[in-house]
């Protein structure tokens, strides 16, 4: 019967202890907690409403799922995880790459000087049994073109050996480089004579399957080399016991199929982000090279002029070399609908990182005068990834 009054009687006496002022500063200090809480709200949801708007996708676009793969995509800290079904470690390039885009695409990439291509090269092979090497000599060249701009050549040839997957070489038969070289520069000559002699260690039985190709270039030493012309050397259809010497007219040069990689593309017209996912690579890889390792990089460029670029880990190279990474870029939206996204990749070895060559480019644009396929599955398919098979060219 005591204890309540004297309970309230305490309760009154801690109230009363509490001066106005202090009151009105805890009074204060809830209110701007309340709205600080009430601003990260708003905030929250603003961010969560534009990165995942409630938007019907286009009935004839061609998602990821229909590819065969899933995606889940989580943000944290502008980084995102892709997940998808596996695929089976056999490809086709018959019925995987169906992407022509990346052909014409690089042969609109072609110098404009290749419409004047004139010429030749004279050159000699021969295959040492006793050594077991394949030896290539570059002679001379005669009546190169000359550039409109100099009005002179600085030539010199890049000579690489290419070795096919299968010795009935078809166009879609897939080559890797067994070796590759460079011979002297000779300036200001139109009808350089080079001498360069170089060898390569290579089965007999294997000889058929390799094509010797000769690009011609002409050196600038503040811009990319042009271009003069190419000539093929198909080994299955000569006899090399003996020194044989051979002159062919230069031709407009053509790429060759080294790969083929498995890309993702997502644009977020919103934020401004295009997000190009580097999922797998495939090669093939002459079995006498050592472990070698394999890295992308994806550049953006618009009007010839490189704005952004990235680069994948470095994996170790198998016949199909799986990354799944994806790489952000934030661009103004006008130059992500005009730019063109290149894919370079990159062959190392893990103990040498001065050994890298490149294997071959992959090809993305979109102009206006040529819009590449996926591209345009992309933009009809905003913020949902989009994946295809490329073919990868040298």
């Amino acid at each position: 019967m005591i204890f309540f009054p004297v309970l309230g009687l305490s309760f009154r006496e801690i109230l009363l202890s509490f001066s106005e002022e202090l009151e009105y500063s805890i009074l204060g200090i809830s209110v701007v907690l309340l709205l600080i809480a009430l601003c990260l709200l708003i905030w929250q949801i603003y961010h969560y409403c534009t990165r995942f708007p409630v938007s019907q996708r286009p009935a004839d676009s061609l998602s990821a799922r229909s590819e065969g793969f899933q995606y889940a995509t989580q943000t944290n800290d502008a980084k995102m995880e892709v997940h998808y079904e596996e695929l089976s470690h056999r490809l086709s390039p018959g019925t995987s790459c169906t992407n022509l885009g990346s052909s014409l695409d690089l042969a609109s990439m072609a110098d404009l000087e290749e419409e004047n291509i004139q010429g030749s090269l004279r050159f000699s092979l021969f295959y040492d049994q006793l050594q077991s090497k394949q030896v290539v000599t570059v002679l001379d060249a005669q009546d190169l073109a000359v550039r409109d701009f100099s009005h002179n050549v600085d030539p010199f040839v890049w000579v690489r050996l290419l070795w096919a997957e299968r010795e009935d070489e078809e166009q879609s038969s897939m080559q890797c480089v067994l070796d590759e070289w460079q011979t002297t520069l000779r300036k200001k000559s139109c009808s350089p004579v080079f001498g360069d002699q170089f060898s390569c260690t290579l089965a007999e039985e294997e000889v058929p399957r390799v094509t010797v190709r000769f690009e011609v270039r002409d050196y600038d030493k503040y811009s990319r080399h042009g271009i003069l012309g190419e000539a093929r050397a198909p080994l299955n259809s000569l006899k090399l016991s003996y020194p044989l010497e051979l002159r062919e007219d230069l031709q407009v040069p053509k790429k060759d199929m080294v790969g083929e990689a498995l890309l993702s593309l997502k644009y977020m017209p919103t934020s401004q982000r295009l997000e190009v996912g580097v999922l797998k690579i495939r090669t093939i890889c002459h079995p006498n090279k050592t472990e070698r390792a394999l890295y992308a990089k994806t550049s953006v460029t618009c009007n010839h002029c490189k704005l952004r670029h990235q680069r994948t880990k470095q994996k170790k190279r198998w016949e199909v070399t799986v990354f799944n990474e994806v790489l952000t870029f934030v661009l103004p939206d006008q130059q992500i609908r005009e730019c063109t996204i290149i894919v370079s990749v990159y062959e190392i070895q893990p103990s040498n990182k001065s050994s890298k060559h490149l294997i071959g480019h992959i090809h993305i644009k979109k102009d206006k005068t040529f819009e590449n396929e996926h591209w345009k599955l992309m933009m009809q398919s905003l913020r949902q990834p989009i994946a295809k098979w490329h073919f990868i060219f040298i």
